[in-house]
């Protein structure tokens, strides 16, 4: 029941924001590497949430700074947010362009290019 109060948040405090929080992750990705929905999930805490990982990169494109959303693919490798770039083969392009190889809408050497965030952010 609304009871036509506005919510105020305390000055100083920031709401909590899961799509910040992956974006943060994303812009540490390295040129040349990938990494998944599902591995940024699970590093944030929420294994089950590589959709709502999804959603965050469509929306990327807008966010100031940069989120090179083009680094993240899906668990086999494939570029499957491809159809939320400006162009169908505007990812491919990007990747291509950082020196990882695409064929078939699939990274050529996943497993080599693939940056676990769980890895590389554990210090």
């Amino acid at each position: 029941m609304k009871t036509g109060k506005a919510s105020v948040e305390p000055v100083g405090e920031k709401k909590y924001s899961f799509f910040e929080d992956v974006y943060a992750v994303v812009r540490q990705v390295p040129r040349g590497k990938v990494t998944s929905y599902g591995a940024i999930a699970s590093y944030l805490g929420t294994k089950l949430s590589a959709r709502m990982v999804g959603w965050a990169m469509n929306g990327a494109h807008q966010i100031k700074p940069k989120v090179p959303a083009h680094r993240v693919v899906n668990r086999n490798g494939m570029l499957s947010g491809r159809g939320h770039f400006e162009t169908p083969t505007r990812m491919e392009e990007l990747l291509i362009k950082e020196g990882t190889p695409v064929e078939n809408n699939t990274v050529v050497g996943f497993k080599e290019k693939f940056w676990d965030p769980a890895v590389a952010l554990s210090l």
